[in-house]
């Protein structure tokens, strides 16, 4: 089975290369790769102590860094090696300095994973969530290298527990310790014979926890919101900005809206703003402009999202209507209602947000626009829901300090 696995890989490496040469994000996918023993070498000796953090893209990137943050203050004389195996987490956060070496991690061949260890040279070794690589775990394994899985989350339908899946199955007896999510992880977990399991829950809710921690003030959202009440979308595509410009341009609830798209093409904003009938600003063009006089702000850059749901007293999340919904712990972790489209199943938190009532799926402009104006016009109400969403992020905060601790007290690692 290895030796089906190592072809079809060195088979999938070739044909990337190939559709590089058309595909721009490809492109970055193959070409990044081609710098990342340049990057190590650079940076780490042959005498450094490393730990080495692996993130699939972006999303679990937001998981390991608590528990990294955590680390990095344990071991300080550690270099950190961060790798990302997609261009969306990595050209995000490549000039971060949140570790030693931000790189990609090389595809899954044995050529590619002695290298890549022999540069990086771990000590510790922590994959998130779903990142299971047989040849990397099996390489780590026999240099002796402790290796866990954090935040991970386990399902009935994942071949680990097929009869079909005996190859799999194989390469998570190379992880010295999993971190999982929930308790039907770690039962899934049992039923294939692994006992090293401990439910930590889910690092996210540390990260977004500290958010309330930060200082979250705008000076133009300030100026722009006043003592109005304000509807924050975030992460919006086509579909979720229907519905919100028709309830923008038919309401006359005294209400300040903020969007902020998926998409911050100018094409695709210029869009937005020319099927908006009322007074609309894009934040690129805020200088010397009197914000307050505007009802709507376009949010036609990245970075701020987090920071202008502080200023929400209603957020709609977008993505429901497509094939991802975003993160809508950033908006909840501030004690708001949540809004969300009809497709949530498989994000835990919106699912068990959805059957507490702090986040509400919709499935038509009907059912957003009664919504909208329940949560404008009932005060009490809203509160109450939003109370619902602080709460549940509160009582699920912890995981990074479980696993920190339990990392410590069962493999100890020379500072």
């Amino acid at each position: 089975m290895y030796f089906l696995y190592n072809l079809l890989v060195i088979c999938a490496s070739a044909i990337l290369k190939v559709l590089a040469l058309v595909n721009p994000k490809l492109s970055l996918f193959v070409n990044g790769r081609k710098e990342t023993l340049s990057l190590l070498k650079n940076t780490i000796s042959k005498t450094d102590k490393v730990i080495w953090i692996h993130a699939a893209s972006l999303g679990e990137y937001e998981q390991g860094l608590p528990v990294m943050e955590k680390l990095k203050l344990i071991y300080p004389n550690h270099k950190f090696v961060l790798t990302f195996f997609s261009p969306s987490g990595y050209e995000v956060k490549k000039n971060s300095k949140v570790a030693d070496v931000i790189c990609y991690l090389p595809l899954d061949t044995k050529r590619n994973v002695g290298k890549f260890l022999e540069a990086a040279h771990p000590e510790l070794a922590i994959f998130i969530k779903y990142e299971i690589w047989p040849n990397y775990l099996a390489a780590l394994k026999e240099e002796n290298t402790s290796t866990f899985l954090i935040s991970a989350l386990f399902k009935n339908n994942q071949n680990f527990f097929k009869w079909y899946g005996g190859f799999m199955r194989k390469a998570l007896t190379n992880f010295s310790y999993f971190f999982v999510q929930n308790k039907k992880s770690q039962e899934l977990l049992n039923s294939i014979g692994f006992e090293n399991v401990t439910i930590a829950g889910d690092t996210r809710f540390d990260r977004v926890s500290e958010i309330l921690e930060r200082n979250n003030t705008l000076d133009f959202m300030t100026r722009f919101k006043q003592n109005h009440f304000c509807f924050v979308s975030g992460s919006t595509w086509p579909e979720d900005e229907k519905l919100i410009v028709e309830y923008i341009n038919n309401t006359s609830q005294p209400i300040k809206f903020v969007i902020a798209p998926h998409t911050i093409k100018n094409k695709h904003v210029e869009e937005i703003i020319e099927s908006i009938n009322k007074p609309v600003v894009r934040f690129s063009e805020l200088e010397n402009i009197a914000i307050e006089d505007y009802d709507i702000i376009i949010i036609d850059t990245i970075g701020l999202l987090t920071k202008i749901y502080s200023y929400a007293d209603l957020a709609y999340v977008g993505g429901g209507f497509v094939t991802g919904l975003h993160n809508t712990l950033e908006p909840a972790v501030f004690g708001i209602p949540v809004i969300i489209g009809p497709n949530f199943e498989g994000f835990a938190e919106a699912e068990e947000l959805v059957e507490l009532g702090g986040v509400s799926s919709i499935k038509d402009s009907t059912q957003f626009n009664k919504l909208v104006n329940t949560y404008s016009e009932n005060n009490k109400y809203r509160l109450k829901i939003g109370l619902t969403n602080a709460n549940y992020i509160q009582e699920k905060a912890g995981a990074t300090k479980r696993i920190v601790d339990e990392l410590n007290s069962v493999f100890t690692i020379k500072n």
